[in-house]
């Protein structure tokens, strides 16, 4: 029961990530200027991975999409493979996961086999929590190099609300794909004990002592003959 506890708690938790992370990548706050030290005329400015908006005094907000993705940057292009990677592998873990979870009855019913499914799912779930923390990760060091650099001509940018969002859903990956995979651990733990092992051994033991040897119940029956 407890097992089955930590199981579901552990997919929630990855779950969140997954919709996090997902709300990250098409977030258009990756990176924001901050205008009262820029000359510019919009009262904010945000870039993302797939856009860049400004908006006015009036309140309106205009968006305008990257007409060439090979175009940009190759860190961004990194960045951008990074996180439909790790949304793909959270996809298949969740899958994967709901398959050989304990209050599941969905395709396999031996225990052996649902176990190597958890197992899966949860190691899936860390190595997509790793891809998108190193994207994240990645391009807030760029932003930064190029906010402190004094001979970066550029626009200057500062961190953007979705890189701690996207570092959140990282976290909440990593530790779901943990929890699953000790849930899996301690059920096996579980099936091969020190108790159950000592007692197979003791009654081992004491079973030849039960039953004496067909060759001396022979000798003995010569004997009394």
């Amino acid at each position: 029961m407890a097992s089955s506890c930590l199981q579901i708690c552990a997919f929630l938790l990855a779950l969140a990530g997954f919709t996090t992370l997902l709300v990250t990548t098409m977030s258009s706050r990756w990176k924001v200027l901050d205008t009262t030290t820029e000359l510019v005329t919009a009262d904010w400015v945000s870039e993302g991975l797939w856009m860049d908006c400004a908006t006015t005094g009036v309140g309106s907000v205009q968006c305008k999409k990257f007409l060439y993705m090979l175009s940009s940057d190759p860190h961004i292009q990194a960045c951008r493979a990074l996180m439909i990677t790790s949304i793909l592998l959270g996809f298949v873990a969740a899958v994967f996961s709901l398959l050989g979870m304990k209050c599941t009855n969905i395709g396999l019913s031996d225990e052996d086999g649902k176990m190597k499914f958890t197992v899966t799912g949860g190691f899936l779930f860390i190595l997509g929590g790793l891809c998108s923390m190193v994207a994240i990760s990645w391009y807030a060091a760029m932003v930064t190099a190029q906010f402190f650099n004094q001979l970066y001509a550029g626009t200057k940018y500062e961190l953007g609300e979705a890189l701690y969002l996207g570092w959140a859903g990282s976290i909440l990956y990593i530790l779901g794909g943990i929890l699953l995979t000790c849930s899996c651990r301690g059920k096996e733990n579980q099936n091969y004990s020190p108790k159950k092992y000592a007692y197979s051994s003791a009654q081992a033991a004491i079973q030849p002592h039960m039953y004496p040897r067909s060759s001396e119940t022979v000798i003995s029956n010569k004997e009394y003959v």
